[in-house]
């Protein structure tokens, strides 16, 4: 009996370890579960599509705006309601005029972490516009309209804004643009999020429509925690993986 017990007791014991090991294996839940994506101008939110399923599939809840890019009030308002609508605290990402966006609209207590994506992240009292016209862009295809917008010289899109993506993909952004409207690229700050945010940041090397001097000079104003990325502006379609490591960091980097 003394023997059938003492096997019993081990059984038990092993069968403990065994599920304290299984336990410990599992990846732990996010340190902040909510992502809102704020993408840039010229195109919309359905190139987000690979970066919001790997973090979906990693137990984050992803929303993507979709900014009218008519005015910076009325593109700040719309994230501010999204930030709003989450369920806790929330890692914001912007994405070219998109970081603009998230400078204003990141001064939430909800927010916990700013993310720039190839994003433009001004000062207070400083417009999209200045900044960027301070260190222009390696190209300068952006051409204005007559009713106070702006788009990319559809012959130039690819070059310019994605140069690592194929052409028959390309060739359909580029006729599928969101203009922007000056106004909104005129607009300056009333708020810069990143004083008092966290904030990471990646660098796309091989970046033809922001300048990537400009976008080291800007994150490292900011105090952002960096990550250089070859690849061009559109890197969240061409290296989704590398651009879901950098919000998973900023996800698990706060608490």
């Amino acid at each position: 009996m003394r023997t059938l017990l003492g096997i019993a007791i081990a059984i038990a014991i092993a069968l403990a370890a065994a599920t304290g090991a299984a336990n410990a294996a599992e990846p732990s839940a996010p340190a902040i579960k909510n992502v809102v994506i704020v993408p840039g101008a010229f195109v919309d939110g359905s190139g987000w599509r690979v970066v919001h399923d790997i973090l979906i599939h990693k137990g984050y809840k992803v929303v993507v705006a979709q900014p009218r890019i008519d005015t910076l009030a009325n593109d700040t308002e719309q994230v501010r309601e999204l930030i709003r609508a989450q369920d806790g605290p929330v890692v914001l990402v912007g994405h070219s005029y998109g970081g603009a966006v998230i400078t204003q609209a990141g001064n939430r207590d909800k927010v916990k972490a700013l993310v720039y994506v190839a994003g433009v992240q001004p000062d207070v009292g400083e417009s999209l516009s200045q900044v960027v016209g301070s260190m222009p862009s390696p190209s300068n295809d952006i051409v204005p309209t007559r009713d106070g917008h702006l788009y990319f010289d559809p012959h130039k899109f690819g070059d310019d804004f994605a140069g690592d993506l194929g052409k028959n993909r390309t060739d359909f952004m580029a006729v599928s643009q969101v203009p922007a409207s000056t106004a909104a690229f005129g607009a300056t700050m009333q708020v810069a999020a990143w004083h008092s945010k966290p904030s990471w940041a990646v660098v796309t090397t091989d970046d033809r429509a922001l300048s990537p001097d400009l976008q080291r000079w800007m994150y490292q104003r900011a105090g952002s925690k960096v990550t250089e990325i070859k690849a061009s502006h559109a890197v969240y379609i061409s290296q989704p993986e590398a651009v879901a490591k950098v919000i998973e960091d900023a996800a698990n980097g706060v608490r």
